[in-house]
C-alpha cells in the first residue's frame, strides 16, 4: 500500500497519535506525516504511506495556512493555553487599528525564535525535553516568511486571525511576538490548519471516516503519487533507458530542467529529475 492521505486531525491527540491509529488501521508500518501538529491543533495533517514516505520532505516543504485563536493579556511557557501562566497585564487598551497595524509589521520575510517547547533538536536532544527539565537555552532566529495575516475578528481582547506561511513557521511564536509589540502578552488559545499546498479540508479525512472505509474495502482516501504531485509528464520508450532510471541511473532527456512524472508505455513509473540533459530518479522510482 502506497500514496498519500490528507487527515483531518482531532484537538487532543498527537501526530504521531494519527500515524498509530493508520498504522493499525491500513496494517502498513511505513507511515509518516509532513509537518507535526500539536495536540491543541486541528486540521491538514497530510500524510505519506508505504514508498511515498520518501517524498515527506518535499511535501512538508509546502506553504501552509492556519487559523489562529489568541487572547491578550497573559503569557505561558509553552507559548499557548496549555502551558503554564507566567504573567498578566490586567489593564491595556489596544484598538482594532493597533492591533491590525501590529500584526501587518509580520508580514514578508522575517526572523524568529522558535519557541522552548518545540521539537527542534539541539545537541541531539528536543528543546521541549529540555524545558520540561527546567532548562531554558538561546535560540537561534530562523528565517521564516509570512505571505499573508488577516484579521477575522477582534473584541479588545480575544482574536482570530487567518496566516499563510512558510516551513518552519511557529504560530505560538507568532502570536508571542505579536503581544510584545502590543506592549502586552498575547496567547494562542486555539489552532487549525487548513490548507497545506494545495491540500485544504474539503480532500481531506477524518480517522473515524479512514476506519469505516477500510471496513467497507474502500481505499479511496489514497491519493497515488502520480495524482499528488502532477509534475510535468515526460515518457521513456527506449528499453536501455528504461533500465537506466528504473535502476537510478541516469539517461539522457533533452527537455527543460526540472522534476517530472515518467511513463514508459503510458504507465506511470515514477519521479524524475532533469539537469544537465540528464534525467535521474528522484526519490520514487
Amino acid at each position: 500500500m502506497e500514496g498519500i492521505i490528507v487527515i483531518d486531525k482531532p484537538i487532543g491527540i498527537t501526530s504521531f497519535d494519527v500515524i498509530r491509529v493508520l498504522r493499525r488501521n491500513l496494517r502498513e508500518r511505513r507511515i509518516g506525516h509532513t509537518g507535526t501538529l500539536d495536540p491543541l491543533a486541528t486540521g491538514i495533517l497530510v500524510i505519506c504511506v508505504g514508498r511515498a514516505t520518501k517524498l515527506a520532505q518535499d511535501i512538508e516543504g509546502y506553504e501552509k495556512e492556519y487559523v489562529a485563536d489568541l487572547e491578550l493579556g497573559f503569557k505561558t511557557d509553552t507559548y499557548d493555553i496549555e502551558g503554564k501562566v507566567l504573567d498578566r497585564v490586567e489593564n491595556f487598551n489596544i484598538s482594532d487599528e493597533t492591533f491590525g497595524v501590529a500584526l501587518e509589521t509580520f508580514k514578508g520575510d522575517i526572523k524568529q525564535v522558535p519557541p522552548m517547547y518545540s521539537a527542534i533538536k539541539v545537541d541531539g536532544k528536543k528543546l521541549y525535553e529540555l524545558a520540561r527539565e527546567g532548562v531554558e537555552i538561546e535560540r537561534k532566529a530562523r528565517d521564516v516568511s509570512i505571505t499573508n495575516l488577516d484579521v477575522i475578528s477582534f473584541d479588545g481582547v480575544k482574536a482570530k486571525i487567518n496566516c499563510t506561511v512558510s516551513k518552519g513557521t511557529y504560530i505560538r511564536s507568532l502570536i508571542y511576538d505579536l503581544g510584545e509589540k502590543l506592549g502586552t502578552f498575547a496567547t494562542m488559545t486555539g489552532l487549525r490548519r487548513t490548507r497545506v499546498g494545495k491540500e485544504d479540508l474539503d480532500r481531506s479525512f477524518t480517522l473515524e471516516k479512514i476506519e469505516q472505509m477500510v471496513a467497507e474495502n474502500d481505499f479511496s482516501f489514497l491519493i497515488s503519487v502520480e495524482d499528488y504531485f502532477k509534475f510535468p509528464r515526460t515518457d521513456i520508450e527506449d528499453e536501455t533507458d528504461i533500465k537506466l532510471f528504473v535502476n537510478g541511473q541516469r539517461c539522457k532527456k533533452r527537455i527543460n530542467e526540472g522534476k517530472y512524472s515518467v511513463y514508459s508505455k503510458n504507465k506511470f513509473i515514477g519521479l524524475g529529475e532533469v539537469t544537465n540533459g540528464l534525467l535521474k530518479g528522484y526519490k520514487y522510482y
